[in-house]
Parts: C-alpha cells; structure tokens; sequence
C-alpha cells in the first residue's frame, strides 16, 4: 500500500512571528506536514533555534530576519519570493505585539503607532505584496491571527484590540475581494492560549490551564489545506475544537 503523501507536499509557507508561540508551532507543524517554511522573525538567533526543530521533523527553513515596521522591506518581500519560487501558497500573519494596556487616553501617540504598525500595517503590507503570489497558487490559503480582544468589550486593551479588530475588517474585506480567485482567506481566533504575551496580559492566571500553542496548530493546518474551503469567516479554536470531538464522538 503506497504511503499517505503529506498534506502541505510541495507547498511554500511565509508565517510571521514564526520564532516563538503559536507561531512556532504552525510553522514547525507545516514543516513536518511537507512545506517548505519561509520563517518569518525579528532576530536570527531565534530562527536559527526553530530552524534546528523544523530540520527534525522536515526540509531546512527559509530563515529571514524582519523589522514589520520597515514598510520598504516588505514591500520587497514578494518579488524576492517570485524570483525564486515564482509563487506562494500560505500566508499566516501571526506576528503581533501587546502594547500598553492602559486607558485609552493615557496611550502615548508612539505607543500607539507602534502597535498599529506591527500588527495592522504589517498585515495589509503583506497582503499587498504577497497577493499576486498567491493568485499565482492553484490554492492559495492566507490565515490572519485575530484576538477575542476584537470584539471591544474589555476595558484596557488600548491599541491590540483596535488593531485586532481592524485585522479582522480587513480579513473579510480582502475575502470577498478573492471571491473569484483560487485564494481562501479566514481569521482565526485562538482564544487563551500558553503564550508569553498571555503571561504578560494576565500574570496571575495558571498557564497549565490553557491550551499550548501545539493543540492550537492543528486548526492552522486544517485551514492550510488546499482542499479547506473555509473563506472570509472568523474561526474560533475552542467552537472548532468542541466541533471536532463531537464528530469524533459521532463515528
């Protein structure tokens, strides 16, 4: 019997904030379902570190060395990866940063550029110039990280939240502008996750309580999957992970 062919075979993966985290995870996950990952970091220490974990379970990574607030640098990104692969077929905007959680009148107007830049500005820059690589794709698949912080209803969260809720605007926005392209967009919405960031917004909140960034993987490589045909909707990893067992439960 000829041996399941891993489902990202072949595939080219960019993800961002690839070096620690939920990214980490999906990244070293894409790596071991057969893509070949373009990891995404600010320094090159850390990616040299994921890279020595994505080579145990697959192919050497792309390591590149990133600012997201350097604008001309990514807009160089996508003829860099045309030139050399002449396509893209996974995006994952995971990068992201906490900013101060403050009342809003007490936000700096650097801090709050700062957050904006990272975690808004980097994302559609990215779209901008990672688009036509990936309408080049037979399936193209981007996947933006948002944040139950989106919906506005806490107090304090200051620029993450705005900046969230305006990664999710643009998600679907940029969904129904792939309507009519083999591109599929989604918004995944982790939920508490055992993160640094986490750890730093609630500091006295037991992290062995919630899900390691490794059991939230699996949804990005659902969602990656060329025959996924989820688009323009905000997934949120603990409504997709109860649906997930009772379907098991079901067979």
């Amino acid at each position: 019997m000829t041996a399941a062919q891993p489902p990202l075979k072949g595939r080219l993966a960019l993800v961002t904030g690839a070096t620690r985290g939920l990214g980490r995870a999906i990244a070293i996950s894409y790596a071991k379902a057969g893509a070949h990952v373009i990891a995404v970091g600010r320094t090159q220490g850390a990616l040299e570190e994921l890279d020595d974990e994505i080579q145990k379970v697959g192919e050497p990574a792309t390591l590149l060395t990133l600012d997201l607030r350097k604008g001309d640098k990514i807009d160089g990104l996508g003829p860099t990866i045309y030139e050399r692969w002449g396509k893209l077929d996974i995006f994952v905007g995971n990068a992201a940063m906490l900013g101060p959680l403050s009342p809003l009148p007490h936000v700096t107007a650097d801090a709050w550029q700062h957050v904006i830049d990272v975690n808004l500005t980097a994302n559609w820059r990215l779209i901008r110039t990672l688009d036509p690589l990936l309408k080049l794709s037979d399936a193209g698949r981007v996947i933006l990280v948002s944040s139950g912080a989106a919906e506005g209803r806490y107090a304090y969260w200051g620029p993450y939240a705005v900046s969230k809720a305006g990664v999710e605007c643009m998600g679907k926005m940029y969904a129904a502008e792939c309507e009519n392209s083999p591109v599929r967009v989604s918004i995944v919405n982790p939920g508490a996750t055992r993160t640094a960031m986490r750890a730093k917004a609630f500091p006295g909140e037991d992290p062995m309580t919630l899900p390691a960034p490794e059991d939230v993987a699996p949804l990005f490589m659902e969602l990656a999957r060329p025959e996924s045909t989820v688009h323009g909707e905000i997934v949120r990893y603990r409504e997709w992970i109860a649906a997930q067992a009772t379907a098991a439960a079901a067979t």
